[in-house]
């Protein structure tokens, strides 16, 4: 057992995923887990996949209902939060973008995060972390990838912003780059083709598997001295 063991801590988006691997992950070193979604059939298996993580139904995006949670909810030593719903503007052409879907991209990744934040802090212990997620198309911008990629950019600036107002809580972030999620598996055929050719001109040439991602925020959790930080976890994209 490490520095997680006997902490409690909540993974939002935790159900699937990023999240699920994380869990798990925390699990092994011995933490007590608590995975939120909005999904509760996908909660429930993943809590029998986990082998007893505590679950609970939470929309992070609906901030009178996280209010009441965390009124409700004890004390957490890290919460970390891989929710993300890329809805139908993840690509599209600057000409043909249509801004009402476009603004659903940040409901959860970046506005879900702040009503996290603001009502999060408050239940973390002194030493305590909050550890958001973004992407890599912060980075590596493609074509019709616009708002994905102002989306990651401003999580990332969000970071640095709670770290600065949340201080001495920490508040840092990752940025996964293609990772093999259910997210991977429902692309098109053609999609996946492309941006598998895309991973292997990367310095590790594959895409990441979630346990390998998850590796990132154990230490974000772990790591007493960091803060303000951002993890790109990519298989060496930006250096390809």
């Amino acid at each position: 057992m490490g520095k997680l063991a006997g902490k409690r801590v909540l993974i939002v988006g935790g159900g699937s995923g990023i999240g699920l691997a994380v869990a798990r992950a925390a699990i092994g070193e011995g933490a007590k887990v608590v995975i939120a979604s909005t999904n509760e059939a996908r909660l429930r298996l993943a809590a029998e996949t986990l082998g007893g993580a505590d679950r609970a139904v939470l929309d992070i995006c609906d901030e009178p209902a996280v209010a009441d949670w965390f009124g409700q909810s004890g004390m957490f030593d890290h919460i970390v939060t891989t929710a993300g719903d890329w809805g139908t503007a993840r690509r599209a052409a600057t000409a043909d973008l249509d801004v009402v879907s476009a603004e659903t991209l940040f409901r959860v990744r970046f506005w879900g995060a702040v009503i996290l934040a603001k009502h999060g802090a408050k239940c973390l212990n002194p030493g305590g972390s909050l550890t958001l997620t973004s992407g890599m198309s912060a980075y590596r911008p493609q074509k019709t990838s616009v708002i994905a990629t102002a989306m990651a950019g401003s999580v990332e600036h969000l970071t640095f912003g709670l770290a600065v107002d949340l201080a001495p809580l920490r508040v840092n972030a990752v940025l996964p780059g293609g990772v093999r999620t259910e997210i991977w598996d429902g692309l098109p055929e053609a999609m996946r083709a492309a941006e598998s050719a895309r991973f292997e001109r990367q310095l590790i040439p594959r895409i990441a598997e979630p346990d390998e991602v998850a590796e990132a925020y154990l230490y974000l959790m772990k790591a007493g001295y960091t803060t303000g930080q951002v993890l790109q976890v990519d298989g060496g994209s930006v250096l390809a």
